[in-house]
């Protein structure tokens, strides 16, 4: 027969069992590790982590994390890139056109001088699309070209490939896959075919698995370039109407892309979209309003190279694209203007500024995610 007694210590032990796996379970919690997965979950640890960063960091620095040069053949200068390193002017670098040998010697240097001069590790990209890389990185692994990839376990294939090069270098970031159709010719041998049916699956396995090996994927050229007659190097181009590659964008964006690049391309005819005459990169109808607000897009969004004819002409156009909601500038004409001028619209305008912190933010998290920043 169970005493008073009894039955009040069962009771206490109870609670103290169930408080003691409540605090187990919290602790567990908070112990999850960061992957790169953690970028798009509710983790308090990352926040956290987050917080502690960018306390450390001053204007200067958080501008610099949304600049991002080209080192390598088409790029500038060994000279000038070692003089931005070294200024801490720049957050990361896209490695254009070199050997793959090159890259990693590159990679480790600069990195030394991170370290040394106590910045932030840079994020390191490439165009490793199946249908560039093996031009881009001399000596990468030969792959594929996209329009050759005929099912979701090649396009798999050629991403795991890519991302075995990448990682040996030190890349963290590849700008790939082209999201975009083949009509036009400009992107057309980059993208997956004509087909729309494919678009979807198959970049769908090229991201899965390029994220899988802890390399951020981008889906490209947003809202949509394949059906573009022209050619964004060369100059604008225009969407006349609807936005009839946008569809390829949701089922990526839910299924954790992590990272979109915008297109220097105009809409016009369009009630909801119009960029009057802009291109989207500048344009915070599409870089704000659509793609953040619309599709709920969170990851990272970089810019075209910002020297190409679609952009260069527009006067302050670094400063247009932050305040349009973009997080990285790729490849302005020069870097260090590019500092300056966000710089100088970070102490006239308070809202811009916060732009540039939120902006940072991302890219720190993404630093912190990646396992670049302890």
């Amino acid at each position: 027969m169970i005493t008073s007694f009894m039955k009040y210590f069962i009771s206490c032990l109870s609670i103290f069992i169930l408080g003691f796996t409540s605090c187990a379970q919290q602790s567990n919690e908070s112990e999850d590790p960061i992957t790169l997965k953690s970028f798009l979950q509710d983790h308090k640890g990352l926040d956290h982590k987050v917080d502690s960063v960018m306390k450390t960091l001053d204007q200067k620095a958080m501008v610099a994390q949304l600049i991002m040069p080209a080192a390598g053949r088409l790029g500038q200068s060994e000279e000038r890139i070692l003089y931005l390193v070294e200024n801490g002017l720049v957050g990361g670098l896209i490695l254009l056109n070199g050997t793959k040998e090159q890259f990693t010697a590159w990679v480790k240097e600069y990195e030394g001088i991170n370290a040394a001069k106590g910045n932030l590790p840079f994020l390191y990209s490439a165009d490793a699309e199946p249908s560039l890389v093996n031009r881009k990185i001399t000596g990468s692994t030969p792959v594929s070209k996209a329009p050759e990839i005929t099912s979701e376990e090649e396009a798999k294939m050629a991403a795991r490939i890519i991302s075995n090069d990448l990682n040996e270098i030190g890349i963290n970031y590849n700008f790939a896959p082209v999201v975009d159709l083949s009509p036009n010719k400009t992107v057309g041998y980059r993208g997956f075919g004509s087909d729309p049916k494919n678009v979807i699956p198959f970049s769908q396995a090229f991201i899965e698995q390029t994220q899988g090996q802890n390399i951020i994927a981008t889906a490209k050229h947003f809202p949509g370039h394949g059906l573009v007659s022209g050619d964004t190097h060369k100059s604008l181009q225009v969407i006349d109407g609807e936005l009839k590659e946008l569809k390829y964008y949701p089922e990526l964006i839910e299924n954790g892309l992590l990272s979109i690049m915008v297109a220097h391309i105009a809409v016009q005819n369009n009630a909801a979209f119009n960029t009057n005459g802009l291109p989207a990169t500048t344009s915070e109808v599409i870089v704000q309003q659509l793609l953040r607000d619309s599709l709920g897009f969170k990851g990272l969004i970089v810019t075209d190279a910002m020297g190409m004819g679609g952009v260069a002409s527009i006067p302050n156009a670094s400063v247009l694209a932050i305040a349009a909601g973009c997080d990285i500038l790729l490849m302005p004409k020069d870097a260090e203007v590019a500092h300056k001028e966000i710089s100088a619209a970070c102490e006239k305008d308070p809202v811009f500024k916060q732009k540039v912190i939120i902006a940072t933010e991302r890219i720190v998290r993404m630093k912190i995610c990646l396992g670049l920043i302890k």
